[in-house]
């Protein structure tokens, strides 16, 4: 059975699918348990990425309009143990890739997570390989064993369309 997003979220939506770039629609991807809202059709790939020095697969689904980068990926580490460390990994890889400065961190809530400490949303101001400036809003939380990362970047961010991807969210039950 599919979750509609909230009524708040398909205003956002509708409000925000005027811009011709924008074409909001819902994708769940099944093997992470997760729905979001994107503004373009995403692609999903899969790698292998260290976390806590163990291999596992990493898989992220993600489009790109106008330049900015709707991201959602997710890891099953199968270890709880590792769950926490590899938050902690996940943030700082985030800020080390752009050379970022971080502003203050609020806590991330979503219903059907599994509360941890490290479950933060982040605001980050760095630079891509090539110098050209960027902005980055990013979630980290976790569901049993399997971390999630969710992430918009690019140049300029409308906080508009960030808000509706992040509220958007949903986990399955």
């Amino acid at each position: 059975m599919r979750r509609l997003p909230t009524c708040a979220t398909l205003i956002g939506a509708a409000l925000l699918a005027c811009s011709p770039a924008l074409d909001w629609r819902e994708v769940r991807s099944d093997l992470s348990g997760a729905t979001a809202l994107f503004p373009c059709k995403p692609k999903s790939q899969s790698r292998a990425a260290t976390l806590v020095g163990t291999a596992v697969p990493m898989t992220l689904v993600s489009c790109e309009v106008d330049g900015v980068t709707f991201a959602l990926g997710h890891a099953e580490l199968g270890d709880p143990s590792h769950v926490t460390p590899a938050l902690i990994e996940l943030r700082a890889s985030l800020k080390a890739n752009l050379g970022a400065s971080e502003g203050r961190p609020s806590v991330f809530g979503l219903a059907g997570m599994t509360p941890n400490p490290q479950a933060v949303r982040i605001s980050l101001v760095g630079r891509l390989p090539d110098g050209t400036p960027v902005q980055e809003q990013a979630a980290l939380f976790v569901r049993g064993t399997r971390v999630y990362q969710v992430v918009v970047l690019g140049k300029r961010l409308d906080e508009g369309a960030v808000d509706v991807f992040f509220d958007s969210l949903r986990l399955s039950p």
